[in-house]
């Protein structure tokens, strides 16, 4: 049966081809014809997906064989003395997982977006961009070394680029799409060193030699200083996630990427870049594992302070796909100090149930900015509730899956991450993320009550629900974000959720699950005391607070904080460099310039080309030569007193 199985899994390269294969054909063939491009884009993607169902049913069907030898096939790319580059799939509960969750969310948005993108000029390109999009995420999953998942990686930020910077006539979306690229690059310098420092050591990208050879050096008690190097690469590996993840300090570009169309958010927010870090670390989780503790407890920190630093933000936010893009980033920190904490299963297992409820939120949100003609402030929004009801129960149902309430998505997923932490030793972290529950769950429910419970405004009075195209893939999401959290059931204990080839998945703790319940329940009460009954005014904690509120609302300053830097910092840098330039270097350089043409200038009149000016010049030197000698001689005979003794001269 599992020679049948890796026959399938020889196929897996045709994911991310596939994808692949529309894009060239809509940029080159059919870019002119908009129904055509689109139909491509959708069909290719929708091909992947049901090839992405059978691998990640045959994975499940394989069990525990399948994790503890991957299904991996090489070929050849680049083979010269020294260096062995191959290129090649590996299938596995963790890559099989992630081509279901993105191809799912990938087709979803694409039918999503024929409704939405209705009418836009740059339709044909947008399908492209899709496609590419889709096709480097999955071909980054399926990398069999690091260096072929550096390559699908930075294709990723491309992709990213091009899709927030879709409206290029906006100024606004220029600059964000700027913002994203150069942002991410800071951390994939990091990453880029971190591989050249691990082929440095081991001679090898490969994940299953690298692994292998962390063990032998474990083994080897000769080799002395591994683990701290070990350690160093682990930090250079993490920065590329932490650019890539939106993890602090490098998140400022996530909330800017909603300039891109809502789709687009969807899609970057739910199942490709932004989960692109944590899958990162989550492939590398054997060097992590292997380096000082350090390593992981400077992760789950991390994941810590963005996750309630993402969250309190999000409670002032009034911009819809703004408090969604910091609810990511504080999802994200979630998923990062699971990692850290050791729960890689809790961490993935998020991951998953992650993309189909932000996903759904997103592509709500996309909806009733579409209805309300693209306003994006909750406060010119009110009573969608009856005139969007699709929209309203399937935005609802992933209100409840990221508040962590049972029996949805998030409940099972959160419930894992958190009791990990307590159970491994990290009380403090345990707290955070609970409190972060409990922000969360507020905050996603003030935005949901302002706008579907809130007043109906006039001007929407004629608000209608969306077309089919975009309520069809809503209600696809929103089963999952009900279902997609049962794997964690002991008969459904799939597996997708192992750790090094063990089964680390445990029955769910009810008590502790419980308090994470409550916390969720807490935060959804204060949202329904403040904004719809009214109990407590929310404008008088404005007025009340005024020092806190703007804090947060302005995201703790960090972005005016980067803009002193490159304006103080490196602008000053900059003028010292430039003074240096301009005074030192060109002051030595147009000295010596000056000197040799000064030289050239007196030189210059003793060549006049008069034989009778140089016969002239020749005699004087002839006797200014004569007279040296003549006069030197002498001189020296009278100043020598041996010369007259003993007849020496």
């Amino acid at each position: 049966m599992f020679k049948e199985m890796h026959d399938l899994f020889q196929w897996a390269w045709l994911i991310p081809a596939l994808p692949f294969l529309s894009f060239l054909l809509i940029a080159f063939v059919t870019k002119r014809s908009k129904g055509l491009s689109s139909t491509i884009s959708i069909l290719a993607i929708l091909s992947s997906l049901g090839l992405a169902i059978a691998i990640a049913y045959s994975v499940i069907r394989a069990g525990a064989e399948i994790v503890e030898h991957p299904a991996i096939i090489n070929v050849n790319w680049l083979n010269i003395v020294g260096l062995k580059i191959d290129f090649g799939t590996i299938v596995d509960p963790l890559s099989a997982m992630m081509l279901f969750v993105v191809t799912l969310v990938a087709s979803m948005v694409q039918i999503y977006s024929l409704g939405y993108m209705r009418g836009d000029k740059g339709w044909s390109r947008y399908y492209a961009y899709q496609s590419l999009f889709a096709s480097a995420m999955l071909g980054m999953v399926l990398a069999t070394n690091l260096l072929q998942l550096f390559i699908f990686w930075e294709l990723v930020g491309l992709c990213s680029y091009l899709l927030i910077g879709f409206w290029f006539f906006k100024v606004s979306a220029r600059e964000a799409a700027k913002k994203a690229f150069m942002t991410t690059r800071v951390g994939d310098f990091g990453l880029l060193l971190g591989m050249l420092f691990l082929y440095t050591k081991f001679g090898t990208l490969d994940f299953v030699a690298l692994s292998a050879a962390l063990n032998t050096s474990f083994q080897d008690v000769v080799v002395v200083g591994t683990a701290s190097y070990v350690t160093v690469m682990a930090f250079l590996v993490f920065m590329g996630p932490v650019g890539k993840s939106g993890q602090f300090p490098l998140h400022v570009w996530l909330p800017d990427a909603m300039e891109g169309p809502t789709p687009v958010s969807a899609l970057i927010h739910a199942a490709t870049m932004v989960v692109a870090g944590v899958y990162l670390v989550a492939r590398m989780y054997f060097l992590f594992d292997f380096a000082s503790p350090a390593a992981l407890q400077f992760v789950a920190g991390l994941g810590a302070f963005t996750a309630i630093f993402a969250a309190s933000i999000a409670v002032v936010q009034n911009d819809i796909k703004r408090i969604l893009a910091y609810s990511t980033l504080s999802q994200l920190g979630y998923m990062m100090f699971a990692l850290g904490v050791g729960s890689f299963s809790g961490s993935m297992f998020h991951l998953m149930t992650h993309a189909f409820f932000k996903a759904l939120m997103f592509l709500g949100a996309g909806s009733v900015i579409l209805a309300l003609h693209h306003k994006q402030n909750i406060w010119d929004m009110g009573g969608l509730w009856k005139k969007m009801p699709i929209t309203g129960w399937t935005f609802f149902i992933g209100i409840l899956a990221i508040s962590g309430m049972p029996p949805f998505a998030g409940f099972f997923s959160k419930d894992e991450i958190l009791a990990n932490a307590l159970h491994n030793g990290h009380p403090i972290i345990y707290a955070v993320g609970l409190f972060t529950a409990f922000l969360t769950a507020f905050y996603m429910c003030r935005l949901f009550f302002v706008v579907f419970m809130g007043p109906v405004k006039p001007e929407n009075q004629h608000v209608n629900e969306s077309p089919w195209s975009m309520t069809i893939p809503l209600m696809i999401l929103a089963f999952f974000s009900v279902i997609g959290g049962w794997a964690a059931l002991p008969e459904h204990n799939f597996a997708f959720f192992v750790h090094y080839g063990e089964f680390e998945h445990e029955a769910i703790n009810w008590f502790l699950a419980g308090i994470s319940v409550l916390a969720g329940l807490l935060g959804i009460g204060l949202a329904y005391a403040v904004y719809v009954k009214k109990v407590i005014a929310a404008e008088s904690m404005v007025v009340r607070f005024p020092g806190i509120y703007k804090l947060l609302k302005n995201g703790y300053y960090v972005d005016e904080v980067y803009l002193w830097i490159i304006k103080n910092v490196m602008g000053g840098m900059g003028k010292v460099l430039y003074w240096f330039d301009i005074y030192i270097v060109d002051g030595i350089i147009n000295g010596i310039a000056l000197t040799t043409r000064g030289s050239g200038k007196l030189l210059r009149r003793t060549s006049t080309g008069q034989v009778q000016m140089y016969a002239m010049v020749f005699f004087f030197a002839v006797v200014v030569l004569f007279m040296v000698f003549a006069f030197g001689e002498g001189q020296l005979t009278a100043l020598n007193p041996l010369a007259t003794l003993g007849g020496v001269k």
